[in-house]
């Protein structure tokens, strides 16, 4: 899956989730920051991945899903994010068997944004 990151998007998740943290939204802030400019929610990005194991696995991944994720960068306005999720084997969650799925998300300069594991009830 590839997401665009804009913006727009940034703008309209921060009203969404209440988190106008100047970093996300504030040009002349941000780019007095180590990050030298804006940089879309951590949440954000979060939110694309479990879009694409939800695209997948419909109701089992919205109900039951697991993330364990780091995040490794920014994603910036003009990024175009690439998410894969990789099937790896199984794990046993809370006597719960379940699909362990390896994620890289990076942007279109080949940067990690984030890794980790995704599981989902087999």
């Amino acid at each position: 899956m590839t997401r665009k990151v804009t913006k727009e998007a940034i703008r309209l998740y921060a009203e969404a989730s209440g988190d106008f943290n100047p970093i996300h939204v504030d040009d002349a802030f941000a780019a007095k920051t180590q990050f030298g400019g804006v940089i879309a929610h951590g949440m954000m990005m979060l939110a694309y991945a479990s879009s694409l194991m939800a695209a997948e696995f419909g109701s089992k991944w919205n109900e039951y899903g697991i993330m364990r994720v780091r995040f490794k960068g920014p994603a910036r306005p003009g990024d175009t994010l690439s998410l894969v999720a990789e099937k790896q084997d199984d794990e046993t969650v809370s006597d719960r068997r379940c699909i362990k799925y390896a994620l890289a998300c990076r942007n279109d300069k080949d940067q990690p944004v984030i890794d980790g594991q995704l599981l989902v009830p087999a």
